[in-house]
């Protein structure tokens, strides 16, 4: 699943409808995600859902009307519609511009079933990540849960496995995070 709801606040434009090399953030997350070989794909799409629709075709889109209560109502509309999957879901986000294909495959390569794989920067631990079919049944229930601490919630008190990546720590959500993205050569100018 490739959550996509956010309103992008202070932004000039949408940020999913940011460019890396002409490609938006949101289609190049939908790219990383395809190149996994999902059997099914999902992207949640909230604030500026009818103009993002277009660019993400061959998904199936979820359409998250709570999207403003943040990353939990989305991941909880997912789980919803995954509801009864025996599989692991990946669990991706469209404002990482770092992100690329080779951690995806090491989110894979790290999961044994026993645990959730997330994935690890700085201090953080948050997607991509790959979810158990438990944790995903658990993530239909964070439906109220504030903010972004969604999948706090979901790795309290268990021990998920990390896979380190720091440079997905550079997350596109102000404009000064836009201007420092292009200036590092990560988004297009």
């Amino acid at each position: 699943m490739v959550l996509a709801a956010d309103g992008s606040a202070g932004l000039e434009k949408p940020m999913q409808r940011l460019t890396i090399g002409g490609e938006t953030l949101l289609q190049r997350a939908v790219r990383l995600a395809k190149e996994t070989c999902p059997t099914r794909l999902l992207v949640v799409l909230g604030a500026h859902a009818e103009s993002l629709a277009p660019l993400v075709t061959g998904t199936t889109i979820v359409f998250n009307p709570t999207w403003e209560s943040g990353v939990a109502s989305s991941l909880a509309r997912a789980a919803t519609a995954l509801a009864g999957r025996a599989y692991p879901v990946l669990v991706t986000v469209v404002d990482q511009p770092c992100l690329a294909t080779d951690h995806l495959q090491k989110l894979f390569a790290a999961y044994d079933g026993s645990c959730d794989v997330v994935s690890a920067y700085g201090e953080a631990l948050g997607p991509p990540a790959l979810l158990r079919p438990q944790s995903l049944a658990l993530a239909g229930t964070l439906q109220g849960v504030p903010g972004d601490a969604a999948f706090r919630r979901l790795w309290a008190g268990a021990h998920p496995a990390a896979v380190r990546r720091d440079a997905l720590s550079r997350r596109i959500g102000t404009p000064e995070d836009v201007a420092d993205a292009i200036r590092a050569g990560l988004l297009d100018g």
